[in-house]
C-alpha cells in the first residue's frame, strides 16, 4: 500500500503463496483491504496497520474477483471453480456459496443496497442473486462467448455486460430481459462501465477503441480513438467529467466524455497497462502494468 501524496510505501501485505489477482478497498470507509489469490484464498487486511485479520479458505480453484458490499459487512469472491462465495467481514464466516455457473466467474458486483449480487462468467451468462437467501433471481442468457465484465447502473435498475462475442448487452434488473445489444465494436469487449449519474455507458475493446453511449437511449455518442493496442480497462472519474483508459500500448489516456477528445496521454510504463483507477476524490490516478510497477499520477 502506498501514500499517494508522497509515493511512500506504507505496508507490504505478505502471506499469499501465489499471484494476488484481485484487490479491493472497502470504500468509502477505507479501513480494510481484501485480496484474492491464485493460492485459492481470500485475505482481509487492516489498511491502517497492514495486519491480516482473516485468511479464508473454501474455493477449490483460483480467486479472480472480489467485492465489498456497500455497508462493508460482506465480501463476495468469484473463482475459477465456477462458484461465488459470500463472507462475513467481522467473523470471517463462509455464509453462502452461489451455485449455478459452469465456468470461471470473472466479475462480482453488489447493488447499491447490498441486497443483490451479479456474477459474470465464462459460461456466457450473467446471474443475479438474492444476497439474503443465496437464490438466483435471474439467469441472463444471450451472449455467444465468455462474459468479460458486468456492472449495475447508478440506481441498479439496469445491468450491463460485455463479452468476447464483441457485443455489450443491457438488461432490465427487475425482469431479467435484455433491452439492448450494442454491436459497434470489431473485436472482443474487455470492460464496461456506467458513470455515477446514469448518463453514460462505456465499452472498451480489443479493437483498440472505446465507445461512449447515451445510457438511456443506447445511442453511440463518440468513439475514443488513439490507442494502438487493446484497451483492457475503462473507468470514469467520480465527477463524470473524465474517462480513463488503460491499454496494451503501454499508455493510459484521459478523455473528454462529451467530445471524445484525448486530453492527456500518461506515458512511462515499459509494458502493457492492465489496470487503472481514480482515487475517491478523482484527483489522483493509479496504473498497474506488466512491467511490475504501479505508477501514481496527479
Amino acid at each position: 500500500m502506498w501514500n499517494t501524496a508522497s509515493g511512500e510505501e506504507l505496508h507490504t501485505f505478505n502471506g499469499h503463496t501465489n499471484v494476488v489477482y484481485a484487490i479491493a478497498f472497502n470504500n468509502p470507509f477505507g479501513d480494510k483491504i481484501a485480496t484474492g489469490s491464485f493460492d485459492k484464498t481470500y485475505k482481509l487486511w487492516s489498511a491502517d496497520t497492514g495486519k491480516c485479520f482473516h485468511t479464508h479458505r473454501g474455493h477449490s480453484a483460483e480467486i479472480v474477483c472480489l467485492s465489498f458490499n456497500p455497508q462493508s459487512t460482506l465480501v463476495a469472491t468469484g473463482s475459477m471453480d465456477s462458484t461465488a462465495k459470500l463472507w462475513d467481514v467481522q467473523t470471517g464466516t463462509d455464509l453462502c456459496t452461489f451455485l449455478g455457473h459452469f465456468a470461471e466467474i470473472i466479475s462480482v458486483s453488489f447493488n447499491s443496497t447490498g441486497t443483490q449480487l451479479i456474477t459474470g462468467s465464462f459460461d456466457h451468462t450473467v446471474s443475479l442473486w438474492d444476497v439474503n437467501s443465496g437464490k438466483r433471481i435471474h439467469k441472463l442468457t444471450g451472449h455467444n462467448a465468455e462474459v468479460s465484465s458486468t456492472q449495475f447502473n447508478w440506481d441498479c435498475s439496469l445491468i450491463v455486460s460485455g463479452s468476447m462475442d464483441k457485443t455489450c448487452k443491457i438488461w432490465d434488473t427487475a425482469s431479467g430481459q435484455c433491452i439492448a445489444t450494442l454491436k459497434d465494436h470489431e473485436d472482443e469487449i474487455l470492460d464496461v462501465c456506467f458513470d455515477y449519474t446514469g448518463q453514460y455507458l462505456l465499452t472498451a475493446s480489443a479493437d483498440g477503441t472505446a465507445h461512449v453511449y447515451n445510457a438511456p437511449t443506447h445511442v453511440l455518442r463518440c468513439k475514443l480513438e488513439g490507442h494502438v493496442g487493446e484497451i483492457s480497462k475503462i473507468t470514469f472519474n467520480p465527477q463524470g467529467t473524465a474517462i480513463l483508459t488503460a491499454s496494451s500500448d503501454k499508455t493510459a489516456r484521459i478523455w473528454d466524455p462529451e467530445t471524445g477528445n484525448c486530453k492527456q496521454i500518461l506515458e512511462g510504463h515499459t509494458d502493457e497497462i492492465f489496470s487503472c483507477a481514480f482515487n475517491y476524490e478523482g484527483n489522483i490516478i493509479i496504473t498497474g502494468s506488466k512491467d511490475n510497477t504501479c505508477r501514481i499520477w496527479r
